[in-house]
């Protein structure tokens, strides 16, 4: 979820990887979104709130926050949240 921050309230302005909940793809998305929108986007105060699950196998490695997508955020003034989700234990719990 892309927002932008108001002294009211934060308003949501765009809805990226609906239903997709791993890491990677997410931030390789978030980039991908913001190469297209960055013409659009004044200099404010953004959000992009993350939320993804805990792989069941997960042994290392991940999402790469890479120069280029912190030039990115850098130039809208875009902070990532990130909101962890342990979809494991949840699956264990309704078996």
């Amino acid at each position: 979820m892309i927002l932008i921050t108001t002294e009211k309230k934060d308003e949501p302005i765009a809805s990226i990887c609906e239903d997709i909940w791993d890491l990677p793809t997410q931030v390789d998305e978030l980039k991908s979104w913001l190469r297209l929108n960055i013409e659009k986007l004044n200099e404010d105060n953004y959000i992009a709130d993350i939320g993804f699950g805990i792989r069941k196998d997960a042994c290392g490695g991940g999402a790469v926050i890479d120069s280029e997508l912190i030039e990115l955020l850098s130039w809208v003034g875009m902070e990532i949240y990130f909101s962890e989700y342990n979809f494991v234990d949840i699956e264990e719990n309704e078996n």
